[in-house]
């Protein structure tokens, strides 16, 4: 009776699965979307760069004489000037985004360091920011006669007179325009 009650049932190999079948296009399906999206990003990023160039462009133009294009090159870039019969390197740095008092410009040996950083906390909210500049400084700069001042728009300048001699680490005071 054992016997009776009894049955086999064939199984059949095959090259198929539930899963497959249900998900077969997914990984087309992700590659698509991500191709659409890296398009939209790239679509994004290049208006945004417009937007800021076209920014700078018109506050250059209203507030200086120097050329459109010229302005966002100067804002990182170190330049140095001439100072009566002195040269005096002088190097901007776009610290828009950070109060007065959360900036700290200094030397060490021979680099001149920028940091800033910006925390702020509440209940639905949490906001980290920080920036990090560091320059060598060339042989011959003087740390106690770098100068640095803040605009009311946040473009931090650091003058040094150059030649001297540099050694140690020095702070460095902001003035305020």
């Amino acid at each position: 009776m054992a016997d009776a009650t009894k049955r086999n049932i064939p199984i059949k190999l095959g090259d198929f699965s539930v899963i497959d079948t249900e998900f077969s296009s997914i990984r087309e399906r992700f590659d698509a979307e991500m191709r659409k999206m890296e398009e939209e990003m790239a679509k994004f990023r290049h208006e945004l760069m417009n937007r800021e160039s076209n920014f700078f462009e018109s506050t250059s133009a209203t507030n200086s004489s120097r050329p459109k294009q010229n302005y966002i090159s100067d804002i990182n870039s170190p330049l140095i000037q001439e100072d009566g019969d002195n040269k005096v390197l002088k190097l901007r740095f776009d610290v828009s985004q950070y109060a007065p008092e959360e900036i700290v410009v200094k030397t060490v040996d021979q680099k001149l360091l920028v940091h800033a950083k910006h925390e702020e906390k509440s209940d639905t909210k949490s906001v980290y920011r920080e920036y990090n500049r560091e320059f060598l400084l060339p042989k011959g700069v003087n740390p106690e006669t770098i100068r640095s001042s803040l605009s009311k728009d946040g473009v931090l300048t650091v003058d040094a007179p150059l030649p001297a001699i540099t050694s140690g680490e020095t702070m460095i005071p902001i003035t305020h325009k």
